[in-house]
């Protein structure tokens, strides 16, 4: 009889061990996945910092270039503090050159970082700021040496150049960029109106019972909305009906506490897959 009462005890035991075992390397591989998401955000970190590092490390090495220039100036009549001159100024072209790659490659990494992404922005606005400002010294120094008869034309009008590509460079990169926000934005663009079924029907939208039968109905008349942004529209009656296709299970369609009808877009990507126009008919 001992043995009938021992026997359960001892399974319970076994599967009570078992369970333990597997909540311990659910455990272990949870920590070793939060490890592993930390190992990554330092070693992105730290690509980042070694960045920012090497560009100040740049600012400063043109300071001194700059430093060698003034004291060769004292004495323009001497070829040895012309050729000072010149290579420290093709010093500081190449310098500043590496200078906007380093940061380039910096708002390019801005754009996938999980990084800590406001205070980068800032970041890069003051290197970029401080280059700016380097570089308006050094167009000082290169008019300086200019009206000081010293032979640097050829530098400066390589610099000249080099500005100036820059700028065409920036204007070229800043038009991109605005032309891929606004494909961003219109990618995620959907329109949305609600009316009574005389105003659709006046403005074409309905049209012998049909939605959206024909192109020619009045699309001013509708709402642009940003399906990433706008997920809850008001519709301000008690009475409301979707007339467009939309999936079932991406919305819920309810009323407030004045009994009035909203629309809450629980899934836009489900929602505004069959179409990017909303019609809603109310009373």
């Amino acid at each position: 009889m001992k043995k009938l009462v021992l026997l359960p005890l001892c399974l319970m035991a076994l599967v009570a061990c078992n369970d333990a075992k597997k909540a311990e390397e659910r455990a272990q591989q949870e920590r070793d996945s939060l490890m592993q998401v930390i190992d990554e955000k330092e070693t992105e970190l730290n690509e980042i910092m070694g960045s920012i590092n090497e560009v100040q490390e740049g600012f400063r090495l043109i300071n001194e270039a700059e430093g060698r220039i003034t004291v060769a100036n004292g004495n323009p009549e001497a070829a040895s503090s012309r050729e000072v001159i010149r290579e420290n100024l093709s010093f500081i072209r190449e310098t500043m050159q590496q200078n906007r790659d380093k940061i380039q490659q910096l708002r390019e990494k801005l754009k996938t970082t999980t990084v800590n992404v406001e205070k980068l922005t800032k970041t890069i606005e003051n290197l970029t700021k401080q280059l700016e400002e380097q570089n308006q010294r050094v167009q000082e120094l290169t008019a300086q040496l200019a009206e000081r008869d010293v032979t640097i034309a050829e530098q400066g009008e390589q610099i000249n150049a080099l500005n100036e590509n820059v700028n065409e460079l920036q204007a070229d990169n800043q038009q991109k960029q605005e032309t891929i926000q606004a494909q961003d934005k219109d990618l995620h663009s959907a329109w949305f109106v609600f009316g009574t079924k005389a105003e659709l029907k006046e403005q074409r939208i309905l049209q012998k019972g049909d939605v959206l039968k024909t192109s020619d109905f009045n699309k001013d008349y509708f709402t642009k909305i940003d399906i990433r942004i706008d997920k809850e529209i008001k519709l301000y009656s008690k009475s409301a009906e979707i007339l467009t296709n939309h999936p079932g299970g991406s919305y819920t369609l309810a009323k407030d506490a004045k009994g009035q009808y909203v629309l809450k877009i629980t899934d836009p990507t489900r929602f505004w897959s069959t179409s990017k126009y909303l019609v809603i008919q109310v009373k």
